[in-house]
């Protein structure tokens, strides 16, 4: 015989001793009781998103706050006009940038008024905002 199935003809009277007589029936312990879950699901409160935080930088006071119109009597027509949301871009652009200024309406309800801008080069890199919005501007 092998050595593994002597091993285990060896230890098969040790595991009969743990079963017990063999009379009594096996039962198993039971199970925890926990009362049912009184737990109360309520919708999400749907609050009013708080007001803009808007771009303080000294140079920008005639766009900042402007709304729509202002800005298109500034700039002229808009190259692009997106909505997201309450939230609305609009694009203007030149020959020495390209402006894009963000509008989200007041906490009163009224017309989006302006409270970010951004500014950069046709090619992606980075220019002054001031610098960018006086060159853009109608005289």
């Amino acid at each position: 015989m092998r050595r593994d199935t002597i091993a285990l003809l060896a230890l098969l009277p040790l595991l009969a001793a743990c079963g017990g007589s063999g009379n009594a029936p096996v039962r198993s312990a039971p199970l925890p009781h926990h009362p049912a879950s009184t737990a109360v699901v309520r919708p999400p409160v749907h609050r009013p998103p708080p007001p803009a935080q808007v771009q303080m930088i000294p140079g920008l006071e005639g766009v900042i706050g402007a709304g729509v119109d202002d800005l298109v009597r500034q700039f002229g027509p808009a190259r692009l006009d997106v909505w997201e949301g309450d939230a609305r871009k609009l694009q203007f652009t030149g020959t020495p940038c390209v402006l894009d200024v963000f509008l989200y309406p007041p906490a009163q309800g009224r017309d989006p008024r302006a409270t970010y801008v951004d500014a950069r080069r046709s090619d992606g890199r980075e220019v002054d905002k001031v610098a960018c919005v006086a060159a853009l501007r109608k005289p």
